[in-house]
């Protein structure tokens, strides 16, 4: 069972159009602009609001660098590096304020199913609870897929098409002051033929 490996160095920046930052695309699935996951880096670099998707499922969790407050359909929420991620409809209108500067952050979205994102134990095994995962490795180590193994650089994300039954990630050092990487899981509709 190989997985698609995209790392975040060889993934060129996109300006946003209100200039506020640029994105990554690590995945599009299907590739093309009707995508049903998608799968992003983003660095935010002044306050304003973010783009609305309707009909899409979002998670957000900050990777690292300063945080943000996040006001969606008129409620705060504080994220910084290490809390979990939040989820919000696509249609939201948010508004996005930087907490202390720059900060770096993991989008999923999916249009058409719903999704999950949950930060990686050290060694403690993941079913996935979708068709679909992922890893993101903020951390260097190796990927136990089932009976074998990947090595991922840091910055890069491991995508399966066919969940395994389980995936445990060990970064190789320890990390103690923030977490090794993020399951992404997709429940994500065929689109139609």
């Amino acid at each position: 069972m190989t997985p698609q490996l995209v790392t975040l160095a060889d993934t060129p920046p996109r300006p946003w159009r209100n200039g506020g930052g640029v994105t990554r695309e690590l995945l599009a699935w299907p590739e093309g602009g009707d995508w049903r996951v998608r799968i992003s880096v983003a660095e935010i670099e002044t306050d304003g609001p973010f783009s609305t998707f309707p009909g899409v499922e979002r998670w957000f969790a900050v990777l690292e660098g300063g945080g943000v407050a996040l006001t969606i359909a008129g409620v705060e929420h504080r994220c910084r590096a290490g809390d979990a991620a939040l989820s919000f409809p696509g249609d939201a209108p948010v508004d996005c304020r930087l907490l202390r500067g720059t900060s770096r952050d993991l989008n999923l979205m999916l249009r058409g199913g719903r999704g999950a994102m949950q930060p990686v134990v050290d060694g403690e095994a993941w079913a996935p609870p979708a068709g679909r995962c992922g890893l993101y490795a903020l951390a260097a180590g190796r990927c136990q897929v089932d009976a074998a193994a990947i090595d991922l650089p840091a910055g890069s994300l491991a995508w399966f098409d066919a969940a395994p039954v389980a995936l445990t990630f060990q970064p190789e050092q320890a990390t103690t002051n923030r977490m090794p990487g993020w399951w992404l899981a997709a429940h994500a509709e065929e689109p139609d033929a």
